[in-house]
């Protein structure tokens, strides 16, 4: 008994067009975040040296965030302090602090001029409030101005 092969045959015109919507939907283009402001994209191109420190006097903890226009950004677009409860800032940073020491960690996966150095970044700490606030603002600055995603979430404002 001989059986019969099937086959199935596009029409050229389906397969180019096939071929050309996989082809741009696996490119990765480096466009910034949408919806950066007028005031995201000055900071984002500052080029000036801008040193935040963040400190707690109480829990004795400090934090040196060295990234140009970080300080514009907090200043001009982040949430005032205040915004956010403790806890919401604690729950973001730990997600956040586990994901960038993992890049930093896998650092012929993820660039390591992005991810220099870990974070020791202790989740039994009360390193306070304003600690919190801060790092969790430069966690939202860095995904922003890099086009990156630390967490399940999009980095908003």
């Amino acid at each position: 008994m001989k059986r019969k092969s099937k086959s199935i045959i596009f029409p050229f015109g389906l397969l180019l067009v096939s071929c050309l919507l996989v082809f741009g939907m696996s490119c990765n283009s480096t466009k910034m975040t949408p919806g950066i402001s007028a005031q995201e994209k000055t900071a984002f191109t500052s080029s000036q040296p801008d040193t935040v420190e963040i400190s707690d006097p109480e829990s004795n903890y400090e934090i040196i965030i060295i990234e140009p226009g970080f300080n514009v950004w907090l200043q001009s677009v982040a949430r005032p302090p205040g915004y956010y409860s403790q806890s919401f800032l604690e729950t973001r940073n730990r997600l956040y602090v586990i994901e960038w020491n993992n890049r930093v960690i896998n650092n012929l996966q993820y660039d390591p001029n992005l991810y220099e150095l870990q974070i020791n970044y202790d989740p039994l700490i009360d390193y306070g409030y304003e600690v919190n606030y801060k790092l969790y603002n430069y966690f939202v600055y860095f995904q922003r101005k890099y086009n990156q995603r630390l967490g399940p979430f999009a980095p908003r404002i």
